[in-house]
């Protein structure tokens, strides 16, 4: 197999989400009807392409075509927001959005149409958006491209990986 698929795609993000939440991750497999040396594959075939000379579309050319693709005006730039659904998360979708030229700016889970966020904070449920839309909270700057924490203000920090939340620390 040259390419990757939507499938395939889930697992290369269990990839990073097993940094955080092995256990997650390792229930999840099951659900995709893949292994551990699936998932490694095909974390590897996207390397692959992700560091290839030919790149181009690499995200049309694993996902095919997006479910939606909008533009979206961001100071006097106009980004590209495309979405696709991923088998693993059906209430959410994969969202790229490219600046001109095709830069890939974010990516990430982002919650999908018509889905309403659940009540609580709730891991492998809630995105980005949800966890950022409580009262008094704070996105602090992302030290790794895959990961984002918000400080909340009852002082707990959220952890999220892709954008899907993976846990809540207590303070202190």
């Amino acid at each position: 197999m040259q390419g990757l698929a939507r499938r395939e795609f889930c697992l290369v993000l269990l990839r990073r989400m097993a940094d955080v939440r092995p256990d997650l991750v390792a229930a999840a497999l099951p659900r995709l009807g893949a292994t551990r040396a699936q998932a490694h594959a095909a974390h590897t075939r996207w390397q692959t392409l992700q560091h290839s000379a030919r790149r181009g579309d690499r995200h049309a050319a694993v996902l095919g075509p997006p479910e939606s693709t909008a533009a979206r005006p961001w100071g006097d730039l106009e980004l590209v927001v495309r979405q696709w659904v991923l088998p693993l998360w059906p209430t959410l979708r994969w969202e790229v959005v490219s600046g001109p030229g095709g830069q890939v700016l974010r990516e990430q889970l982002v919650r999908g149409p018509g889905s309403p966020a659940p009540s609580g904070l709730l891991v492998w449920e809630h995105v980005l958006d949800d966890v950022a839309a409580v009262e008094g909270a704070v996105l602090e700057p992302p030290d790794v491209p895959t990961r984002d924490v918000v400080a909340l203000p009852d002082g707990t920090r959220a952890l999220l990986v892709w954008g899907l939340l993976q846990r809540v620390d207590r303070a202190g």
